[in-house]
C-alpha cells in the first residue's frame, strides 16, 4: 500500500503528556504542511518497522498553537530520543478535534488504536 505522507525527522523530546495518558509518543518536527488529524502509519528506523497511530496537529485539548507530528508506536518500549526515524502515514482515521475532557480524549484515542490496527489486519 502506497503511503499519503513520508516524513523523516530526528525524535526530539516533547511536553510527555502522551506518557502521561498511557500513549507515549515519538515526536519529529514537521517540515511540511500535511492535512491535521489521525492517521495509521508506520515508523522505521535500524531496519524494523512498527505499526503505529500518528497525530499531526495543534493538540486542541490542551490549547496548543503549534503544529506537530507525535507518533504512538504499538508493543514499543525504548527510548529514541535523537534517533532518525521515517514516518508512513497510510490512512486518515480522522480529524483534530477538541475534547471536553482529557477522559474523552483517552477513550477516543482508545478507540483510534484499535481502529489502526484493524486496518493494518485488514487493509495493509
Amino acid at each position: 500500500m502506497n503511503e499519503l505522507y513520508k516524513i523523516s525527522g530526528v525524535v526530539v523530546r516533547g511536553e510527555s503528556r502522551g506518557k502521561t495518558l498511557g500513549f507515549p509518543t515519538a515526536n519529529i518536527r514537521l517540515s511540511k504542511k500535511i492535512p491535521e488529524g489521525i492517521y495509521a502509519s508506520t515508523v522505521s528506523f535500524n531496519g524494523y518497522i512498527y505499526r503505529a497511530a500518528s497525530f499531526i496537529g495543534a493538540a486542541k485539548t490542551f490549547q496548543q498553537k503549534e503544529v506537530k507530528l507525535e507518533t504512538y508506536l504499538f508493543d514499543f518500549d525504548r527510548d529514541i530520543y535523537g534517533r532518525r526515524v521515517t514516518v508512513k502515514l497510510y490512512r486518515k482515521i480522522r480529524g483534530n478535534k477538541k475534547f471536553d475532557s482529557v477522559e474523552e480524549l483517552v477513550e477516543r484515542m482508545k478507540k483510534d488504536v484499535e481502529e489502526i490496527k484493524e486496518f493494518f489486519e485488514n487493509d495493509y
